[in-house]
């Protein structure tokens, strides 16, 4: 029987990720460094070169028992973590990256907006999951969103981490 494979993010030393990432691979486990092809200008001439898509964080695909061992890979300072546990990326996400960096070259990567009073956000966690709702104020931490579903009004203060924007 094989054990599920799941893939995480990994944190990493800077400037380390295509090092970390074929440490990785001669371990034996699945890894990805999205490279990102991006014109550089010498003196004398430019130069397409690749540089990591994301900075100091490369992507593995383990089994939970392997999780242990990953961390004592050089260059890995540790998974990243999200509300308390490694933060897992699916499958598709990563094939998602791969087709978008095989069709575009000197791609950038943007922080997604804070919410603000007024969006439409989708909760992503906890009792009210995946309804829909508006945001009445956000702070640096905390939104407030108002939850229209099943004809009443019912409004829950979440963290920010636990909302997306429409």
């Amino acid at each position: 029987m094989t054990k599920q494979k799941n893939w995480y993010a990994l944190y990493t030393k800077p400037r380390w990720e295509k090092k970390v990432h074929e440490l990785l691979l001669q371990k034996g486990w699945q890894s990805y460094c999205p490279l990102n092809k991006v014109r550089k200008k010498w003196s004398d001439r430019y130069k397409v070169v690749e540089e990591p898509l994301f900075k100091s964080y490369v992507f593995v695909r383990v089994t939970d028992e392997d999780r242990a061992d990953v961390r004592f890979v050089d260059g890995v300072v540790n998974f990243v973590y999200w509300l308390g546990k490694p933060a897992q990326v699916k499958e598709i996400e990563i094939e998602r990256i791969k087709r978008f960096l095989n069709e575009f070259e000197d791609v950038e990567v943007e922080q997604l907006p804070e919410p603000k009073p007024g969006d439409q956000v989708i909760i992503t966690s906890g009792v009210f999951m995946e309804q829909q709702g508006r945001i009445l104020s956000a702070d640096k931490k905390r939104v407030e969103v108002l939850i229209e579903s099943l004809g009443c009004k019912l409004v829950a203060t979440l963290d920010k981490e636990k909302v997306v924007v429409k």
